[in-house]
């Protein structure tokens, strides 16, 4: 967010600005953008059959140009761009500042967060899958020879793309604007040259046309609202990257190029469908002349690989964010940049996109049998958005309940109609987003559950830290042996003392003529200032607190922290410094606790996370880990 500070009338703010701008065209609006080459399709094939009339097309073209407009310009890019917590955007990032500023139905918004971060997961496997298929099958209209091939092909592009995520993606986001903006003026320019087939499709900017349709469509309507529905996806990713690239250039992307391409490229394939009804079977398509069906071919492939790569990208940012506020277990995170934080790696949540990315295509095989499934966790992802808007209008703004309602309730109602019209297709393979999302919540909600029951467990023989300071200071023949150095003990109560302290003393005997209760602490905004990353307090000549802060967007480097502890007063030598770290084995008890299902599933949970040593990024050789074993 500071780069779009700079005066953009300066040489260098100018520069700065213009590369946010085209990074945002490649990141933010690289899903948004593939949406042309399936939209209409879909929206046209209930009309199969009988054939579709001008005012149908003028009608669809009409209502895809108003939902944009609508959902993306005026909820996303003019209102939610504003609802940011310390410049951060996304589902998660919006609960966590609701969190801290209200206490009121916290319940209702932790299940609504959860809701939207697993339904963003879910749309984060079926987008590359319908976006690559889609562009792939534009080969079939080169030549038929590429047909039996399409499968294939995108398996091995889906395997490209996830593979390469270990070794970071910095060198290829270089080439992410550049390549998306000739995608977005091809688009633009096809579907202007395509207009004049007939004027009439401008009619389309009317949005009584949309009205009319809707109202004359009967059932066939919500079916094609659900189609029509596919023209905003990955407006979502709007909000999640906004701590990116920031408010402006996020918006001044979306009105200078993104959305006059997308207006021109639908009134194009309206207006090509209207003189070519047969062009109904791949509008997209059949907008470039045979010489620039390939090219366009290639260049669709490497727009719908961008838009992949950024959904795969925001799905690990989100992981990020649900580990650091207690939703999910410590995932082992790799920065593949020195320089940019957000440039990061999630092995476990990259597996899990493979797999299901590739069931995806192997299962449904087709973009036209894919598009059914999708939806679902798009529209879902948008109603929960806007309720927790609706919170934050009221105790972020001020707004009294009715401001909030006039300006949320129409969203809100538009929104459910298009849910509604996208959980008709459950059966037709909605189903598929639905179990995906279901699977996500129940895990974050035994994780959370779990968690909150080890800690309750935990806390009914924790020994108050004063307490045990004022016993242990008391000399006696039972005292535990005096040891030169430092002894850092990590704990998640830090007026408690450590279950890790207590058992070095009772296995080991020894106490060190310095210890250190350390707490690491993830704040409720996505960054600490380092002015603001270290407390320090001492309770006793040998016992002190150590506080460390971090952002829910940073990384827990605990090594790189403890230069700032010298700075703020706290002296040691690392070659004397020991850090101590617990490491519990969990047993499940079917008759306390939690249900034998999430037992299990928290158990199985807990073994996926990493090592706290590895996690905070301890000093390798000054660990020591003692072990602990507890019924849950």
């Amino acid at each position: 967010m500071t780069a779009t500070a700079h005066d953009a009338s300066s040489p260098n703010g100018s520069r700065q600005f213009a590369g946010l701008v085209l990074g945002a065209i490649g990141v933010v609006y690289g899903d948004i953008g593939t949406s042309p080459l399936y939209a209409f399709r879909e929206a046209l094939r209930p009309f199969a059959h009988d054939g579709v009339t001008p005012p149908e097309v003028i009608g669809l073209i009409s209502l895809m140009i108003w939902t944009l407009t609508i959902i993306v310009t005026f909820k996303y890019v003019l209102f939610l761009l504003r609802a940011d917590n310390d410049g951060e955007g996304g589902t998660l990032s919006l609960l966590a500042l609701l969190m801290k500023k209200t206490k009121t139905h916290a319940t209702i918004f932790f299940f609504a967060g959860i809701i939207g971060a697993a339904l963003f997961i879910g749309d984060a496997m079926i987008t590359p899958a319908l976006s690559v298929l889609s562009a792939l099958e534009g080969l079939k209209l080169v030549t038929p020879v590429f047909s039996p091939y399409v499968l294939p092909i995108a398996v091995a592009i889906m395997l490209a793309i996830f593979l390469m995520q270990s070794v970071g993606t910095a060198a290829v986001s270089r080439l992410f604007g550049p390549i998306t903006l000739v995608w977005f003026v091809v688009m633009g320019i096809a579907g202007l040259l395509h207009i004049a087939d007939d004027f009439a499709i401008l009619a389309a900017l009317n949005p009584y046309y949309a009205l009319d349709f809707i109202t004359h469509a009967g059932f066939v309507g919500l079916i094609i609202l659900g189609a029509v529905f596919l023209t905003v996806t990955g407006a979502e990713a709007l909000y999640a990257d906004l701590g990116h690239f920031g408010r402006r250039p996020i918006q001044f992307a979306w009105f200078a190029v993104i959305f006059p391409s997308l207006a021109l490229n639908y009134l194009g394939q309206g207006a090509l469908v209207l003189k070519t009804p047969a062009a109904a079977s791949d509008p997209f398509f059949l907008l470039f002349p045979d010489w620039a069906l390939l090219p366009a071919v290639l260049l669709a492939t490497a727009a719908t690989i961008i838009a992949s790569q950024a959904v795969i990208t925001g799905a690990f940012s989100l992981a990020r964010q649900a580990i650091h506020l207690g939703f999910l277990p410590r995932l082992e995170i790799c920065f593949t940049s020195a320089s940019n934080t957000g440039q990061i790696y999630v092995p476990a949540v990259n597996m899990v996109l493979l797999i299901g990315v590739l069931a995806l295509i192997l299962s449904f095989g087709s973009s036209e049998a894919l598009a059914t499934a999708y939806g679902i966790s798009v529209t879902g992802a948008m109603v929960v958005t806007t309720v927790l808007s609706f919170q934050f209008l009221r105790a972020i703004w001020g707004w009294t309940v009715l401001a909030a309602l006039a300006v949320l309730l129409p969203l809100f109602v538009l929104e459910s109609v298009f849910l509604g019209a996208n959980l008709l297709k459950i059966h037709d393979g909605g189903y598929v987003p639905v179990l995906i999302a279901a699977a996500l919540i129940a895990m974050m909600w035994t994780w959370k559950k779990g968690t909150l029951l080890v800690r309750e467990k935990s806390a009914r023989n924790d020994i108050p830290l004063a307490q045990f300071i004022r016993s242990i200071e008391r000399k006696s023949d039972h005292s535990p042996v005096d040891v030169p150095g430092t002894a850092i003990f990590l704990t998640s109560v830090p007026d408690m003392t450590p279950n890790v302290l207590l058992h070095n003393i009772k296995h080991n005997r020894v106490l060190h003529e310095r210890n250190v209760i350390l707490n690491i602490r993830t704040a409720s905004r996505p960054y600490v200032p380092e002015a603001q990353r270290v407390t320090i307090e001492t309770l006793s000549p040998r016992f002190s607190k150590i506080q460390l802060n971090f952002g829910f967007m940073e990384d827990q480097n605990v090594s790189a922290a403890m230069p700032l502890c010298r700075k703020a007063g706290f002296h040691f030598e690392i070659m004397s410094t020991s850090f101590y770290v617990g490491r519990r084995k969990l047993v499940g008890d079917p008759n306390t606790g939690l249900p034998h299902w999430q037992d299990q599933l928290f158990i199985a949970m807990a073994s996926f996370a990493i090592d706290p040593s590895d996690y905070f990024q301890l000093p390798s050789n000054r660990v020591v880990e003692l072990g602990e074993q507890m019924v849950i």
